[in-house]
């Protein structure tokens, strides 16, 4: 039950350091396990993001 409340969180955009505390991880190692297992949505959406700041990144170099 505590890994679909992990993902559930991961869902949300709830940063690694809150789920641990959310979810009384001992060890950090153990919540990450838990982000290296997000959802290929989740992946897309990361890096579509990522691709829309680095080109908005890049259109204002050119601007500039």
């Amino acid at each position: 039950m505590a890994t679909g409340h992990a993902a559930l969180l991961v869902d949300l955009d709830v940063r690694p350091r809150a789920v641990m505390q959310i979810l009384r991880h001992a060890d950090f190692a153990v919540t990450m396990e838990v982000y290296s297992q997000v959802s290929s949505t989740k992946t897309r959406s990361a890096l579509k993001r990522l691709g829309d700041s680095l080109e908005a990144a890049g259109d204002g170099r050119k601007a500039g």
